[in-house]
Order: C-alpha cells, then sequence, then structure tokens
C-alpha cells in the first residue's frame, strides 16, 4: 500500500477537544478524509466534511433526457421520470421506443409500404441485450406517454394499492403532528394570543398523548388526561389490510411450491432473476427472468451543502441539468496546502528492479519497499500552496501514547512507543501559486532563491555542513511546491503500521486588497486596506505503511 495523508475533521470530536483520535484505532478513520472530499468555511475558518454539512436539494432532473422536474410533481410521479425513459431489467441500459415488425408475406418483402412500418403497437427495446417487452406481454398503441400508460400497471399491483391505503390512514395523524410540532416552537409570551380552534385542540391532544413506558406530568391537563385519550383513540383507528399478510407475500412469487417447480424445471441459470434485478423492481417479485419488467428511471438531483455552524453556503451548482459548473464552490483544496509523501528507498527499489528480465515473485514485492523494525527511514513531505500569496509552514507530531499495554508491571520495552519521528522544527516556506506564464524565465519555475520571504536559510540540499546527506529538513523548492525531510525509526519489536497525527501551521500575510474576478476568491483575497497576517492550523494522518517484524528476513537476492 502506498503512503498517504489524510485531513482531519474535528466534527466527530467533542467542542472542548478539537485534537484527532490516535491513528492506531480502528474508529479514527472515520475522523480522516482525502483532501478532495473535504470544504472550508470562510465564515467559521474551519475543515468541513461530508458527515457534518447541511445538504439541500437544488433540483431535480432525470440523467437521461436531462429534463428538468419540478419539486412539486416529484411525490407524483413517484421520484420516476415521467417521458420516455426506460431502464432494461436485465442489463440495465436505457431501452428505445420501436414500432412492431411489418408482416412477412412469404417472399422475403414486407407486404406494408415502407412509409406504414411505424404503426402500432409499440415496444421497448434494449440495443444491449436484445430485450424487448413484447416478451412480457407489454405493448403501446402510441410512441408518446409510455410513462402514463405502464404507470397503470404498476398502481394496480396489490402492493402499490395496500402502500396507498397505508398513506391514506396515517395521514390526519401526520399532519396533526406536524402541525403540533410547529406551534410547540411559538414563544410562550405570545401563546396566549393565539386563537382557539380544532386544530390547536388537536395538537394539544397529540402532545397529552399517553407514551408506553415513559411517565408525563402535566398539572395544567390532569383533569382533561382522560378525554384526551378518548379522543386519541377515536383519531387513530385500528388499521385493516386489504388482504392477509399471507396472501400478499405469495403474488409475487406464487409461494414456495411454484418457486421449487421453476427451479427444478430450469435449464439455464439466465432464467433466474439475480438478486440486482428483483431488488428494485418491486417489493414482491417473481424468481422467473420472464417476469421482470421494464423500469422507469429514477430521478437524480443537484444538492448544495451549508455550513452546520454558521449555514453559509459551501457548494451550490447551477440549476441547469446540462451544467456541471457551480456558483460557489468552498473546497478545502483551494485553502489548504496540499501534501504527499514519499519513501525514498521504495523508489529506489522500483527503479532497480525494472532493468530486469524476469518477472518479481510475490517476495520481492513485499520485500522492495518494506520497512523493517529496528531500522530507520527517510520519507519526503511535498506540500504545495494553493493560495496567491507565500505562506510560512511549521509541522509537528502529535504525542504518541501507547495504550496497548495497561499492565504497569509490564516490561518497560512493551510501554515504549513502536517508532520516533523526526521533523523539521522550525518554520519553511512555500511560494505562492502562479501560472506557468508568470514566471520569468525557468530558474523562477524550477527553484526559488533561499533568501525569499525574508528568510535567511541556508540551502542544503544534498549534504549538510559535515558531508552527510541530508534527511530532516527542506530539501527542495520549485515554484509553489516545498519538499521537507523526515526520518522515522522503528523499535526492535515495533509490529503495525507506522501512522502518526501531524499538526500544520501555517501563516500568510495578504498583500493585494482587491479581490478575485470570480468573487470566489481565497483567504489571499479578501478585501483589506492594510496587509493582515492570518493563521490557520490543521491536523492530519500520515501513513507510511506496515512494519516487517525482525524475524522475517528479506530475500538475499534483492
Amino acid at each position: 500500500m502506498a503512503p498517504a495523508i489524510h485531513y482531519y475533521c474535528p466534527c466527530q470530536s467533542g467542542e472542548s477537544v478539537q485534537t484527532p483520535p490516535p491513528p492506531h484505532m480502528a474508529s479514527s478513520s472515520a475522523s480522516f478524509h482525502p483532501l478532495h472530499c473535504l470544504f472550508f468555511c470562510e465564515e467559521c475558518d474551519a475543515v468541513r466534511c461530508n458527515r457534518c454539512v447541511s445538504i439541500e436539494v437544488s433540483g431535480y432532473y432525470c440523467p437521461n433526457c436531462l429534463f428538468e422536474v419540478p419539486s412539486a410533481s416529484v411525490r407524483a410521479e413517484k421520484n420516476r421520470c415521467a417521458r420516455n425513459c426506460f431502464s432494461c431489467p436485465i442489463c440495465r441500459s436505457t431501452l428505445q421506443v420501436v414500432a412492431s415488425d411489418p408482416p412477412d408475406g412469404g417472399d422475403g418483402r414486407p407486404s406494408v409500404s415502407l412509409s406504414n412500418v411505424g404503426e402500432p403497437p409499440f415496444f421497448l427495446y434494449c440495443n444491449h441485450c436484445r430485450w424487448d417487452s413484447a416478451e412480457v406481454g407489454i405493448t403501446f398503441e402510441k410512441p408518446t406517454g409510455l410513462a402514463a400508460q405502464l404507470q397503470k400497471f404498476e398502481d394496480s399491483a396489490p402492493e402499490s394499492l395496500e402502500f396507498e391505503r397505508l398513506k391514506e390512514h396515517f395521514e390526519p395523524f401526520l399532519r396533526t403532528s406536524s402541525l403540533s410540532s410547529s406551534l410547540s416552537h411559538v414563544p410562550s409570551t405570545s401563546s396566549h394570543h393565539l386563537p382557539t380552534s380544532s386544530a390547536t385542540a388537536a395538537a394539544s391532544a397529540a402532545l397529552a398523548r399517553d407514551v408506553p413506558g415513559v411517565g408525563k406530568y402535566n398539572p395544567l391537563a390532569r383533569s382533561r388526561v382522560g378525554r384526551d385519550r378518548t379522543a386519541n383513540k377515536d383519531e387513530m383507528p385500528e388499521y385493516k389490510s386489504r388482504m392477509e399478510i399471507g396472501v400478499l407475500g405469495q403474488l409475487g412469487s406464487e409461494g414456495d411450491g411454484s418457486d421449487v417447480e421453476a427451479l427444478r424445471r430450469m435449464e439455464l441459470a439466465e432464467e433466474i432473476a439475480s438478486l440486482e434485478q428483483r431488488w428494485g423492481n418491486s417489493w414482491t417479485t417473481s424468481l422467473r427472468t420472464s417476469d421482470l419488467r421494464p423500469l422507469r428511471i429514477p430521478l437524480h438531483s443537484k444538492v448544495s451543502k451549508r455550513c452546520p455552524t454558521c449555514r453559509h453556503i459551501l457548494i451550490k451548482p447551477e440549476q441547469k441539468a446540462q451544467s456541471v459548473r457551480y456558483k460557489i464552490k468552498l473546497v478545502a483544496a483551494n485553502y489548504l496546502p496540499a501534501m504527499t509523501v514519499a519513501l525514498p528507498h521504495t523508489q529506489g527499489a522500483d527503479a532497480a528492479r525494472r532493468p530486469q528480465a524476469k518477472a518479481p515473485s510475490a517476495s520481492d514485492d513485499r520485500n522492495a519497499g518494506a520497512m523493517m523494525a529496528g531500522k530507520s527511514y527517510p520519507f519526503h513531505l511535498a506540500l504545495t500552496n494553493p493560495l496567491y500569496d507565500p505562506i510560512q509552514v511549521r509541522l509537528s507530531v502529535q504525542r504518541m501514547h501507547v495504550t496497548a499495554v495497561t499492565d504497569s508491571t509490564a516490561p518497560e520495552k512493551a510501554r515504549r512507543t513502536p517508532f520516533a519521528i523526526s521533523l523539521p522544527t522550525s518554520s519553511f516556506p512555500v511560494a505562492a501559486f502562479a501560472e506557468a506564464w508568470e514566471y520569468d524565465d525557468d530558474d523562477d519555475m524550477f527553484g526559488l532563491e533561499d533568501d525569499e520571504l525574508g528568510l535567511e536559510m541556508g540551502r542544503t540540499r544534498d549534504k549538510d555542513g559535515k558531508g552527510k546527506v541530508k534527511t530532516v529538513g527542506v530539501l527542495e523548492k520549485r515554484a509553489n511546491v516545498t519538499v521537507v525531510g523526515g526520518e522515522v525509526v522503528i523499535g526492535k519489536e515495533a509490529r503495525g503500521y507506522v501512522k502518526f497525527n501531524m499538526l500544520v501551521s501555517y501563516t500568510y500575510r495578504s498583500d493585494d486588497p482587491l479581490p478575485s474576478e470570480d468573487g470566489a476568491g481565497t483567504p489571499s483575497r479578501t478585501v483589506a486596506k492594510t496587509p493582515e497576517v492570518k493563521t490557520f492550523t490543521f491536523y492530519t494522518v500520515v501513513d507510511l505503511g506496515p512494519i516487517l517484524p525482525r524475524e522475517e528476513k528479506v530475500d538475499p537476492d534483492i
């Protein structure tokens, strides 16, 4: 597995605890996400993820014909396209409307002219698997309005009728419950000004309902408890189904005996519908492929996302179904530096294995880039600045807590951390983002001066003052990318994975008082009269890969 870096979202932690959980815990994976999956709130200066943002539906559309469906028609159409958009029940491809073949006169020529070929009956045809609706007895008299014609078959199904009966039974209760919940949010100072009506009385009766197992005391309505219980019983009558439960369960598959008999007569495996084919067809479906029906294509939706704290809009797509643009798009990749990690010894092992003529074995692939216990390995962190201003970055490793050993009498070696991480202790610069044509020459594109941004730092890319190869510190600077080196020292008894939490802090000064042209902007493009210094801090988790125990020796052929 290649080394990776994920970013931390504090939505899973409490308000008082903003530090990420230890990376060795299995539950910590829910708090870390890739950078391209995160958002950034400018009002809160906080990272947001898909787990914590509020989602609002902006519009509905058909993914096949891209027809925009009004929100009021979605429920009436059962979240399906009301036009001639159907999916094949066998392969889920889009079906086409075709006319019947003209009758054959016996001499190989059609008995009617080609101008009259498009006559009824019409049926649905799949160009991928050659399935057509005429095989299941579904034909149409005209090639338009097929959804309404097919809807008659769906509405007459017993399970659809039973569901409509359930909705009619619970609709008065749901209406009363929604009304009571809305009235409960009215301030108490103005509650005595509300006029008494039948709706208010019904809401009061719903609030005074006796919940089994939960004690409820209301001194103002104690005398009306018995009367409210009687009213509640009259309000919610007992539901009676249209047919018996056993009969309803046998409608789709015609009973267990019929299914067993069909399996005995089966000659090909394709005669039995798969679970995926039967899952989206109906609540009760037949096991036979010949009983599957064409499906209207489900609608898709465009959603907007808001910050859960300040309700600021983070993502807002354009309303048109044909457009893939966004009116507002505040993603974390435009605000946080992108970070990648690499292990130099794995890259060297891959390069050494390329000239070999023979194919690498399984042991070669395992031992080529593995980290052995009891050794130290360098790693490289590449930081890319997405802002239009240079930033100063400082890295620090979160202190590790060994929770695997809880016995105080355990040996000291068992209570030690499995590995130690070394990172640059001082801050280092990362140049501002710029387009490729904005650089004056190749030197600006692929190498920066050491004293840029006011930093007096000696540039020792390859070796330090003692002639030793440098592994910890700034290794390379090019354009808006800075590569720093770190080192991991693995203990002799270490097991598991090399994963650690890293705190990243960056500071930048906004020197441009003008906003960006598109209005989206970045933290460096805010309107300000004087340069403003801003600091932002976030956590990441660095996964360098697994550790091989010392007992497993590396093959001597490498």
